[in-house]
């Protein structure tokens, strides 16, 4: 018996993109595939349904927008990840996260604010209170005998 072979639809990512720790990038890079980055990049960086490594030589100053984000080296700017940010113990990450799971191991450096998110939740339009829970019984059956 023999189950059917998988093939890649052309629209998937295929492999990885590494630029070398000699080149340095000032600009935009959109990348629909998994990316590493050992070297010097300045600008933005879209990776968003892949993930983006930062090498151990590696320094960003961008603005980040990913799947999924490891950091070896240094960003510099804010990120916005859809999955996890793992932020291991040499890196440095100065600006504010955006994730919905991060890990940050013991040693690494992080400056900035984290706003966790989860993925399934839907923005509560501005100006729009959330509904207010029913009161139990027991709360109301007090209130009522206060006013007696």
């Amino acid at each position: 018996m023999s189950s059917p072979a998988y093939r890649a639809e052309p629209s998937e990512p295929k492999g990885s993109a590494v630029i070398g720790k000699s080149v340095s990038i000032k600009g935009e890079i959109h990348s629909r595939e998994d990316l590493t980055i050992d070297g010097e990049v300045e600008g933005t960086v879209e990776v968003q349904d892949s993930r983006l490594t930062v090498g151990q030589n590696g320094k960003v100053q961008a603005s980040v927008k990913a799947r999924e984000i490891i950091v070896l080296g240094t960003i510099l700017g804010n990120v916005d990840v859809t999955d996890k940010i793992d932020i291991r113990k040499d890196a440095k990450l100065v600006g504010d996260i955006r994730t919905a799971r991060i890990v940050i191991e013991d040693g690494a450096y992080f400056k900035g604010s984290t706003d966790i998110v989860r993925p399934d939740a839907k923005p509560q339009p501005k100006g729009q209170a959330a509904p207010a829970a029913p009161a139990s019984q027991s709360a109301a059956a007090a209130a009522a005998e206060a006013k007696r």
